[in-house]
């Protein structure tokens, strides 16, 4: 059995890990805007490409995937956490992110922390059917909510068939659970196909 104690600083490392918004940071100190006056005003990756630019958008998302890696290999390769353990580590970045306390608690959508995490528990086994998947959704159906259901879907049937354990499925369903809440006022929304923007001469 693990011991509490580490299993309790690995936890709060990866709820704090996870909380720390750098798409605000990140906007606000180089390109000097408010990420969340942006888009859709989520303090997410995509809008750090609309506030600041390309360098600024790569910056916040492979800061972002980081964060959701680091906490799985400090917990799994130096403290020893598995199992159970290890899938509560797993949820938690995301949970940080979704629910930054540096944020009034009202945080991101989660998703590039998401996929940190699979990489940091599978490499890039569920990672690539994580991307490949959504990418086919978005261009297929709307609004994107149901594209992001639909790549947890298809995460869901990757973990069934190569992950073994019953961990790694029930650390995807706690995620699954925050993830799909962030995006509620999409998924109340009635999925339909992609309108195609007409070309214009």
């Amino acid at each position: 059995m693990d011991p509490p104690i580490t299993v309790v600083l690995a936890a709060l490392i990866a709820f704090l890990a996870g909380s720390l918004p750098f798409a605000l940071w990140t906007s606000s100190l180089v390109a000097k805007r408010d990420v969340r006056t942006v888009g859709d005003g989520n303090p997410g990756a995509m809008n750090a490409f609309r506030a600041g630019g390309a360098t600024v958008g790569v910056a916040v998302l492979l800061l972002d995937v980081t964060k959701g890696v680091l906490p799985i290999v400090l917990a799994r390769d130096v403290l020893g956490l598995g199992g159970v353990a290890l899938a509560l580590i797993a949820v938690l970045p995301v949970a940080g992110a979704a629910f930054s306390p540096f944020l009034g608690f009202r945080g991101g959508k989660a998703l590039a922390v998401l996929l940190g995490t699979w990489i940091g528990l599978t490499l890039w086994t569920i990672p690539l059917v994580a991307l490949g998947t959504v990418v086919v959704a978005t261009l297929l159906i709307e609004p994107d909510g149901w594209a992001v259901a639909v790549a947890l879907a298809a995460m869901l049937i990757g973990v069934l068939l190569w992950v073994p354990g019953g961990w790694p499925l029930l650390a995807l369903l706690l995620q699954a659970t925050v993830v799909l809440w962030k995006h509620r006022d999409q998924l109340a929304q009635a999925p339909r196909r992609r309108r195609r923007e007409p070309r214009t001469a």
